[in-house]
């Protein structure tokens, strides 16, 4: 059935396998990138978020599994499809391109497989708003709306400056806010979009909202630290409008966050590309980090999560039994092994997939990596230690389901379809 055909029953909307209820209230569905759990929870303790507060004690507190690679892009994918990568295709934020032979950034939205429900919410007769902090993600939420309507806008806080009516559904977007565009490496590019999503919700009333933040401060503060403290303030108070404005409020994230560095405050790497190189000569594997994408600063392109392409002369099992003997490893898995876990389309990956255990993040090649970004200890992602995310709404369940595995990608069921 091609996207344009797919039906609305009964009052509901059916995209990718799900039935979603039309909104009754405005919707708005919040990724808080890198959001593990505890931060939310030490910024209520710090008496620092007063709405927080309110919701874990009277609506729906959760927690739930983001998809492994637990990176941006193919969670925010999740999300907003309500399916895994191996059904929407987004796969990482970087990926070697099967068709081209090219490393490229997984951005374009010619990558994704399957339409996200925003348009299938526009065919019914919602308003939509999808902003995010960064631009990477907005070509690939934004695929499919009809932007010129009226009923529709997508930009990031980035490029906020840039939004035109054409292109974007909305123009002239700092103005409207009131602020100026933030630069890309601070708290600010989120709070923008808070900003926005409020301005929006006063002006437009959408009925499907999508607001995804930045992890700039969760790279370089931990639960409980002052400035995290600040960031989930800041967003406190802008939840607390949307609240009071009737809005059905579902918060989860894209993956957690852990510390990846040794006593000493330095990354503690396992640097794949130089271990292959030295197992199977130079240059005869080839080492791809799905965490990369054009925000390095804060990470370095360090991330718990690696795709490995094997010369024909390899042999994928042994390679597999050597790496899953070294310290700082956690799995390491063939194509069709990882893709049936991780729920991945094995045809976006290589031979191996390495996984590394909680505090150690994998790289290429030492001289491969800028780190002079790192100002603080590195904090990274990407494996199955940053999987447990909060999935949290400020309506109550209708109906407790305590055998349910929740998924971050169950967020529009939930404040769609389960919450009283």
């Amino acid at each position: 059935m091609s996207p344009d055909s797919a039906p609305i029953i009964g009052g509901k909307v059916s995209v990718n396998g799900r039935r979603y209820r039309l909104p009754r209230q405005p919707t708005v569905v919040v990724c808080i990138d890198g959001s593990e759990p505890g931060y939310i929870e030490r910024a209520v303790g710090a008496g620092r978020a007063p709405w927080f507060g309110k919701v874990l004690a009277t609506g729906t507190n959760l927690i739930a599994e983001c998809v492994v690679p637990s990176f941006t892009n193919p969670n925010n994918l999740s999300i907003v499809t309500g399916q895994p990568p191996s059904v929407h295709g987004i796969s990482g934020n970087y990926f070697l391109d099967p068709e081209s032979g090219d490393e490229v950034m997984m951005n374009d939205p010619k990558f994704l497989r399957v339409e996200t429900l925003f348009p299938a919410f526009q065919r019914a007769g919602c308003r939509i708003a999808v902003i995010t902090a960064k631009d990477k993600l907005r070509g690939l939420l934004g695929k499919g709306l009809t932007l010129g309507s009226g009923k529709a806008c997508s930009f990031s806080s980035e490029k906020a400056d840039q939004a035109t009516l054409a292109g974007n559904g909305i123009a002239d977007v700092p103005a409207l806010i009131g602020l100026p565009v933030p630069d890309v490496y601070s708290a600010d590019l989120s709070a923008f979009v808070f900003a926005a999503g409020v301005k929006l919700m006063e002006r437009d009333r959408p009925e499907i909202m999508y607001l995804s933040t930045t992890d700039y401060i969760q790279h370089k503060h931990a639960p409980g630290s002052a400035i995290a403290n600040d960031f989930y303030a800041m967003m406190d108070s802008y939840l607390a409008q949307l609240d009071a404005m009737g809005c059905t409020l579902v918060l989860t994230a894209d993956h957690g966050m852990n510390d990846k560095h040794d006593t000493n405050g330095r990354p503690d790497v396992l640097y794949l590309q130089d271990l292959f190189d030295q197992w199977l000569g130079t240059a005869k594997a080839r080492v791809i980090l799905p965490i990369t994408d054009p925000y390095v600063v804060h990470h370095g392109a360090l991330g718990s999560f690696a795709i490995v392409y094997l010369p024909a002369s390899a042999t994928v099992s042994e390679i597999a039994a050597k790496l899953k003997v070294l310290p700082g490893v956690e799995a390491a898995l063939t194509r069709e092994e990882a893709a049936a876990r991780f729920e991945l389309p094995a045809d976006r990956l290589g031979d191996l997939v390495v996984v590394s255990t909680r505090h150690k993040v994998l790289g290429t090649s030492v001289a491969r990596h800028d780190l002079s970004g790192l100002t603080e200890p590195l904090r990274s992602h990407g494996g199955l230690s940053e999987q447990k995310v909060p999935l949290i709404c400020n309506r109550k369940l209708a109906q407790e389901t305590p055998s349910r595995r929740w998924r971050n990608f169950d967020a529009f069921d939930l404040g769609l379809n389960l919450v009283a």
